[in-house]
Formats: structure tokens, C-alpha cells, sequence
């Protein structure tokens, strides 16, 4: 990227993603199973107790967890080959298979849901065309856990995990009461051969390099937080508040379409990949406390041949991207709500 892309040339959000021209991932699911159910968390209930009623004794033993133990907060994304605890897709029948990609499409949209679908085929690509990993990798190594015991009135939670996707949903009753910590992570994004060529997972690179490309010299120094990239997200598990004070340039500083280029960006974290009444919600979410106040600060190469890093931190969240370093087409992305992380905002 030049060090700075004409603003009639900016690609905005929408025009990254369609030019991408993203490969289709093969699907994994049967035909979704109907439930009755008005909204996302009654739905997460009924699907959540019918995967429960589907595992065999020492399944479900597997995939539940105590609601107050450590595992509820030990999300991790960074698995490598390895599994997740709870009960992986790989050792369920094509019932139960089913019934657990359909509890995540009760929180995830179509959007959502495709992304996921496509990091897990990514793991076969590793697999089979860049022989990383062991050489049982594969794409239903993923698997879900859940947190205390399903109800109409009391705490509990889910998360669907495997190497590069975590999603931690967290409930009272059914009522979804948080949606973060959230990962979706991807390798090799952009595929660069084989049958899968061309697939893009996540826009969230192209996006962050056309917006740091864009700012004036004045405001691209602002925003630098080091000349080199931290190499890899930040905010792991137990680490999930360690920002103190923001670093980079606030978004009111900015040129409004600037601005609005990064809000846009927020939303590819914070809302776009849920269910249409969820996503709402987030995006309000993302949006309260004064996001003008949010700071955009970047850490690494802004001419396309290094490891970046950049952070958006408002007052309700804390968004990181990276690429790994020495590993250009391999990307790290969370977000965080500060206050709703795990539903910490009810003292759960």
C-alpha cells in the first residue's frame, strides 16, 4: 500500500468484502432443526437442553462444566492440533453433530455463522496442503462446553471452541446477558493455492491497513503505538482488561469519514457476525459511552510486507488485531466488552 490511498480510492468495509470474491467453504451442516422459540436466548435454552438429551451419559459428563469454575473463563483460540475440553465434533454421531452447529447458529447469523464454518475448513487446508499440525487435524475438531445447568431463571452458559474460533455466550435464563470474550482468528487468509485458493475468512487486515493508510502523516503518527508489530494479540485469557490507558488517536480527531471507516470496523467485531436481534444489540452496545472517544492505534508495517498490529479501545470495548509475525498470512482478532465479558456486569 502506498503511504497514502487517495480518498476516492479508500475501500470502505462493503467494497473489501465483495472484491474479495471469497471461495465457498463445503458445508458441514444437515438441514436445521426447527425450535420454538422468540428470541436468541430462549433459543440457545431449547437447543441446548435437546444437544444435552442427544449425548450419551459420559458425553454430556464431558461437555458440562460447574458455572463458578475456572474452565468458564479459560477460553482459549490458540490450540494448535489440539483439542478444546468438552466434546469435540469428531466424537458425535451425525444427530448430535447437528444438533450442536445448530445451537451456534442460534447466536451466530449468516455472516456469523459462514466465517466459522470457513475456519474450520481451514483446517483441513493446514492438514492437507501445508502439512501443519498433526496429521489428524481436521475440521470438526472443534467443541462445545457448557457452563452450569440450562434454565428458564439461572445463570449458565456455552462456548463453541477449536483452533482459532472461541465463542463464549453467557446467560440468565434466557436472557444472553453477554456475547465476549469472542475470537475469530484465521490461517493461511488469504488461501494462496489449491482448491481452496482465493478463500478469505477475514477482511479485518485489508481493512485496518486502509484506514491506517489513509490518515494524514500528522495523524498516522499519532496513532503509531510502536514501529514494530507486538507480533500477536494481547488480551488472553486473564489478561482480558489489561489496557489501562488508551494509546493512538481518538476517533474525533479525525476527518468524519475516517471516523466512520473505523466505526465500521468496529462492527466487523462487535456485531456483524450475530443473529439479527443480537447484532442489533451489540452494535448499540459498541456505540454507547462517547465513541468519539475510541482510540485507533497501530503497531507494526503499513506497507504490506510486514506483521501489523492495531487496537480500537472505547469505553465499552477493547477490539486487537494482528498478524503473527514472520507469519503474514496468519491473523489474531478478539474483542472484549469491558464491563460484559463472562457477564461480569451482573457479578456473575
Amino acid at each position: 500500500m502506498s503511504p497514502r490511498t487517495p480518498t476516492a480510492l479508500r475501500p470502505t468495509r462493503r467494497a473489501v468484502i465483495a472484491a474479495a470474491a471469497p471461495v465457498a467453504a463445503a458445508a458441514v451442516l444437515s438441514p436445521r432443526i426447527a425450535v420454538a422459540a422468540e428470541t436468541p436466548g430462549q433459543e440457545m435454552l431449547a437447543r441446548t437442553t435437546a444437544l444435552l438429551a442427544k449425548l450419551e451419559p459420559a458425553g454430556r459428563s464431558a461437555a458440562t462444566f460447574d458455572f463458578d469454575g475456572r474452565r468458564r473463563r479459560a477460553w482459549n483460540f490458540m490450540l494448535g492440533s489440539r483439542k478444546a475440553p468438552g466434546v469435540a465434533l469428531e466424537d458425535m454421531n451425525e444427530d448430535q453433530k447437528v444438533a450442536t452447529l445448530d445451537l451456534l447458529r442460534s447466536g451466530l447469523g449468516e455472516e456469523g455463522f459462514l466465517k466459522a464454518e470457513r475456519i474450520m475448513l481451514q483446517q483441513d487446508i493446514m492438514r492437507d496442503e501445508w502439512g501443519k499440525g498433526s496429521p489428524d487435524r481436521n475440521r470438526e475438531r472443534f467443541s462445545i462446553q457448557i457452563f452450569g445447568t440450562p434454565s428458564a431463571d439461572a445463570p449458565w452458559g456455552w462456548r463453541f471452541e477449536g483452533h482459532h474460533l472461541s465463542i463464549t455466550f453467557t446467560l440468565v435464563g434466557t436472557e444472553v446477558v453477554s456475547v465476549t470474550p469472542s475470537a475469530f482468528s484465521s490461517e493461511p487468509n488469504p488461501v494462496p493455492s489449491g482448491p481452496h485458493k482465493g478463500l478469505v475468512v477475514l477482511q479485518e487486515e485489508n481493512l485496518g491497513r486502509a484506514i491506517f493508510g489513509d490518515l494524514s502523516p500528522e495523524n498516522r503518527r499519532r496513532a503509531l503505538i510502536s514501529e514494530r508489530s507486538l507480533g500477536n494479540i494481547t488480551t488472553t485469557a486473564g489478561r482480558e482488561d489489561r489496557f489501562g490507558e488508551r494509546q493512538g488517536i481518538p476517533l474525533a480527531d479525525l476527518p468524519a469519514s475516517q471516523a466512520e471507516d473505523i466505526t465500521r470496523l468496529i462492527d466487523v467485531f462487535a456485531s456483524d457476525n450475530y443473529v439479527p436481534a443480537l447484532r442489533t444489540r451489540e452494535a448499540d452496545r459498541a456505540r454507547s459511552g462517547d465513541l468519539m472517544s475510541a482510540r485507533f492505534g497501530w503497531a507494526g508495517d503499513d506497507r504490506g510486507e510486514g506483521s501489523i498490529y492495531y487496537r480500537i479501545h472505547g469505553d465499552t470495548f477493547v477490539i486487537e488485531f494482528a498478524t503473527l509475525r514472520g507469519q503474514p498470512l496468519h491473523h489474531h482478532a478478539v474483542r472484549h466488552d469491558l464491563e460484559r465479558n463472562f457477564g461480569n456486569h451482573r457479578n456473575l
